[in-house]
């Protein structure tokens, strides 16, 4: 299976759960026309499957969240990440396929891990901020996270003016 097929996978696999649809590597291979064997060229097992869903939904944020910062995010302040997830997270533009750690009750537990290995370096706090400090920076997360949860479930979502709101009271707390 060449890289495109295994990216093939990967797209239909998220299309299925775009479509309320289950993931399993059946699924996933009927859904792109190949073989399971095929799949499992890559994915040997759901896990593997699931693990590179993860991946993929994370990368997606990675490059969306560093388009926002003002410099390379190994160098960026607690602030400026914390903002760029703010500003990804109120874009509107995340999904159900955003929730991917939580779609397998079986697998929950290792793609919550994953997921939240790929979120520390972004919302990481240093442990020398102040207790004010860090209170405001965790409520702007706690924002976004909200905002983020409300888009990618479609459940209770922001209108356009709801979203400056938010976004003006999480931009207060980020001021210094």
């Amino acid at each position: 299976m060449s890289t495109s097929s295994r990216d093939r996978v990967l797209d239909g696999a998220l299309e299925l759960l775009r479509n309320g649809r289950t993931i399993s590597l059946e699924s996933a291979a009927r859904h792109v026309g190949l073989s399971k064997p095929g799949v499992m060229y890559h994915f040997p097992t759901k896990e593997a499957l699931m693990l590179a869903l993860v991946d993929r939904v994370m990368d997606g944020w990675d490059e969306q969240m560093v388009r926002r910062l003002p410099a390379p995010a190994k160098q960026a302040p607690a602030r400026e990440r914390l903002r760029a997830y703010l500003d990804w997270c109120l874009s509107g533009e995340v999904d159900e396929t955003d929730l991917v750690m939580l779609t397998d009750p079986r697998l929950r537990g290792t793609l919550k891990e994953r997921w939240a290995a790929r979120m520390t370096p972004w919302l990481a706090l240093p442990e020398d901020l102040p207790a004010e400090c860090r209170g405001r920076l965790l409520a702007v997360r706690l924002i976004a996270d909200g905002a983020w949860f409300a888009d990618a479930t479609d459940v209770l979502t922001l209108d356009p003016d709801e979203r400056a709101r938010v976004r003006a009271v999480a931009d207060a707390l980020l001021a210094d």
